[in-house]
């Protein structure tokens, strides 16, 4: 069917459903526009005899930021020019009065005429504005979210100075690691924030204990190895868009079984959670403690690459090892 026949059509139900579908019809060719249906009217505010005359350009009701959908390669055409390589766009669309709307549009060729669409423009202003009202409304809550866990990091950090600021350098490295693994950006956020509370079971710890200058007794020591399950305990009350609180049970856990506080091996282990035990043990190891003073970079190197593939992940270990090179330039290892 081409243009003419549709608008010289005299079936009544044919007519009938082009005047009133919702749903904006047109007919284009490179010349311009040979037909346009009322609700191609309505939305634009364009009359069809102002779409179908000679001067008109499509482009002027496409958003500047969107036109560079409807334009040649070259750009050196100023006609339009429908993006043949995708069966629908969308772009924004402002209306004669200068309303900004959100369209959705599909075309096929009318075979009969070699050259000329069939377009349907579909208003979407709703359901945009709808994800746009989600988006910030989940941005929101994910501010919530982290300035939460800011203030918990914050109150751990407070009964033991010598570790103040471990979390945050724990998560940062994790990050890294992540990033360095090619991890996508959902996982890597899932890194950060477990990272971030790793060390909130460490609550339930005496300061006394969290300040000992001299060695732990076994009790004492018992005791610190608790703070996974405390952390997870106080954490899976919470809904967070990723399993944290099994993360944090398990970031003391190696991949031999030798860790705490379940003592699981290798497959059993949150990937997550690998990642948090490197870096977790590499920047406690590059910190002073109120009974040690700091590694050096090299000897945290060593320590991570000795414990590769026993205690630590050796994808991992093989990831934060190229971090510490480039970070501490180092050269023996």
């Amino acid at each position: 069917m081409t243009a003419e026949e549709i608008k010289d059509n005299r079936n009544d139900i044919v007519q009938a459903i082009i005047a009133g579908i919702n749903e904006c019809i047109l007919v284009a060719s490179p010349e311009g526009f040979e037909f346009v249906n009322p609700a191609f009217e309505k939305l634009t505010g364009y009359t069809t005899n102002e779409v179908m005359s000679a001067g008109f350009n499509f482009l002027k009701l496409v958003h500047p930021e969107d036109q560079h959908l409807f334009l040649p390669k070259d750009n050196k055409a100023h006609h339009l020019y429908w993006p043949l390589n995708s069966s629908s766009v969308e772009f924004r669309l402002i209306n004669k009065s200068g309303e900004i709307l959100y369209v959705e549009a599909s075309h096929s060729p009318l075979k009969e005429i070699p050259g000329q669409l069939l377009i349907i423009i579909r208003d979407i202003t709703s359901r945009k504005n709808a994800e746009l009202e989600l988006s910030q409304t989940l941005e929101k809550l994910r501010k919530t979210m982290m300035a939460t866990i800011q203030a918990i990091t914050l109150t751990i950090e407070s009964r033991d100075p010598y570790t103040a600021g471990h979390q945050r350098r724990v998560s940062d490295l994790a990050r890294s690691i992540a990033t360095r693994l090619s991890w996508p950006t959902e996982k890597i956020d899932e890194v950060r924030m477990a990272a971030l509370v790793h060390d909130l079971g460490k609550i339930s710890v005496p300061a006394e204990i969290l300040n000992k200058p001299g060695r732990l007794t076994p009790s004492e020591f018992l005791m610190i190895k608790e703070h996974p399950r405390v952390g997870y305990e106080i954490l899976k009350t919470i809904e967070f868009p990723w399993p944290v609180a099994e993360i944090v049970l398990q970031h003391h856990e190696r991949i031999n079984g030798t860790g705490y506080p379940l003592g699981l091996k290798n497959g059993k282990i949150h990937p997550v959670s690998r990642v948090l035990a490197v870096a977790d043990v590499v920047e406690a190891m590059l910190s002073h403690r109120p009974y040690r003073s700091a590694f050096s970079p090299l000897e945290v190197a060593a320590e991570i690459k000795n414990g590769s593939g026993i205690s630590y992940d050796p994808v991992v270990v093989d990831a934060c090892l190229d971090i510490l090179k480039e970070r501490y330039d180092l050269k023996l290892l």
